[in-house]
């Protein structure tokens, strides 16, 4: 019988390791790909494909609340899951009105400090610090975000939306899946988003998005297991390396203008635009290439999971969401120390090592914490002298 938690919902089995060395890489790109400028960011999955970190923490994000809270719902605790939910959509919601606190002040105090208005404007604060009575109530129904604080508002509605969806997958599984599928569809085609203020739509559409965070909760819930087999296909395998080299091919035309000419202009009109906010299908084709290549040569039982080399990478994926919330405040900050001082490329390498570095220490940190028990024994009281 499966051992039960705190909260009498069943518990999962052992964590798949993979899943947060992926984490962990996609923290370290994240970081890397909003330092503007930052040729370490080279390294980083997006300049090489159509996809980039946002596919990976989506799809990890619903393959892991399928596996913890699948069973659960399962067998009939879907109040118990539905509460666990809430709360984790509560204290998502928490750390992102406290990261925008904090990220703004941060840019807000090198703005004037150094009398460099180029901040506010290029991280879309400028508009908070003109109106902050107007933009604090905005702020709070999520529907004002600086730049690069887009992706912790996706997370809270697809957590909301997460009850219904393990219902579906449970119950009626195919049917919550065409479902998803035909919500995308249409939320494509008629351009259906939640609004942002002062204008425009949020940067991830929930309603196109949560395709990928749907499959990965089937994934999680044993839809693995019942396309293993085609994940292990020969076919298959053919069929993701040429995507991933027709990715390859199409996004270096945008980094070598002289290879622009060798694209046909009918193959143009049919990839552009390749489109992140509302989940392209091109890009959401590429991460499971990507994901195709990955399950297939490495191994859940994959012996340096648990090395020493990896050990950084792992630590920092299975604290993502405070590691998510520093690299926010490290990329600002690896910006500006690069703009004060004018960089050169020596300068950003040791800026992204030491970011990244800081990221690792601060997971090992986290994960001393996490260790440490929650009880201890009351000193026992000295027996009374006699005389």
């Amino acid at each position: 019988m499966a051992d039960q938690n705190d909260d009498g919902l069943l518990a999962p089995a052992e964590r798949d390791l993979r899943l947060d060395l992926v984490r962990g890489i996609g923290q370290w790109m994240v970081f890397l790909d909003h330092i503007p400028y930052d040729i370490v960011s080279w390294l980083t999955l997006r300049n090489y494909g159509f996809s980039d970190a946002a596919e990976f923490f989506v799809f990890i994000s619903g393959y892991t609340a399928g596996f913890v809270y699948g069973p659960a719902v399962a067998n009939g605790q879907l109040l118990a899951a539905t509460k666990r939910l809430l709360k984790r959509a509560w204290h998502l919601y928490v750390a992102h009105i406290f990261l925008f606190l904090f990220f703004v002040a941060q840019i807000a105090r090198a703005a004037r400090r150094f009398d460099n208005p180029m901040y506010g404007n290029e991280y879309n604060i400028f508009l908070f610090l003109e109106h902050p009575d107007v933009m604090i109530g905005q702020t709070l129904m999520l529907k004002f975000k600086p730049v690069d604080l887009d992706v912790l508002p996706l997370y809270i509605v697809l957590v909301l939306a997460l009850p219904a969806i393990l219902w579906g997958l449970v119950k009626i599984p195919r049917w919550t899946l065409l479902g998803s599928s035909v919500l995308y569809v249409l939320a494509r085609y008629f351009d259906w988003n939640l609004p942002s203020f002062p204008g425009g739509n949020w940067y991830f559409n929930p309603f196109a998005w949560q395709l990928l965070f749907v499959f990965g909760t089937w994934c999680g819930l044993n839809g693995a297991a019942e396309i293993a087999a085609l994940i292990r296909s020969r076919a298959v395998l053919i069929l993701a390396l040429v995507w991933i080299a027709f990715s390859f091919l199409i996004v270096m035309t945008w980094h070598l203008p002289a290879l622009d000419a060798m694209i046909p202009k009918w193959m143009i009109h049919v990839i552009y635009p390749i489109d992140k906010s509302d989940l392209d299908m091109f890009r959401l084709i590429h991460f499971l290439a990507l994901a195709v290549v990955f399950v297939r040569y490495v191994p859940r039982n994959w012996p340096a999971l648990r090395s020493n080399l990896l050990r950084p990478l792992v630590l920092v994926g299975q604290h993502s969401l405070p590691i998510f919330c520093l690299g926010v405040f490290l990329s600002f900050a690896a910006h500006w120390f690069l703009v004060q001082i004018e960089g050169d490329i020596a300068a950003q390498i040791v800026v992204s090592v030491a970011g990244m570095a800081a990221m690792v220490g601060v997971a090992w940190v986290l994960d001393k914490f996490k260790a440490l028990p929650d009880h201890f024994a009351p000193r026992k009281a000295a027996a009374p002298e006699t005389a």
